[in-house]
């Protein structure tokens, strides 16, 4: 088999195995877009746009490589505080499930 051949083949290979992947990657965030309306988070959060707190892509920028960003923001959320992203004070979001919480800080976490 010729080098092009199989460089077509994994070309091929590749363009078939992205697409369900961003299918996936879609169909996840739009449940998690979901979820943030459900709990009032797009209230003051957008993934891009800094509304009156910070945009969550930049969130996930911030803390992509801290082992312990996960920890800390579960309860930076649940607990509510300020001082991070600037003077406004984030609620308290105590009615929120631990499961929906998680869920919803490891997709930010993910968003870069």
């Amino acid at each position: 088999m010729s080098l092009t051949t199989r460089t077509l083949l994994c070309a091929a290979l590749f363009g078939v195995v992205a697409v369900p992947a961003q299918a996936a990657d879609k169909k996840r965030d739009a449940a998690m877009l979901e979820l943030a309306e459900r709990h009032r988070c797009l209230n003051c959060h957008e993934v891009d746009v800094k509304v009156r707190g910070p945009a969550w892509r930049e969130v996930g920028r911030r803390y992509w490589d801290d082992p312990e960003a996960e920890a800390r923001l579960l309860v930076k959320v649940r607990e509510g505080g300020s001082g991070v992203w600037g003077d406004d004070f984030m609620s308290p979001n105590k009615r929120v499930s631990d499961a929906d919480l998680q869920a919803l800080v490891r997709w930010i976490l993910s968003l870069r």
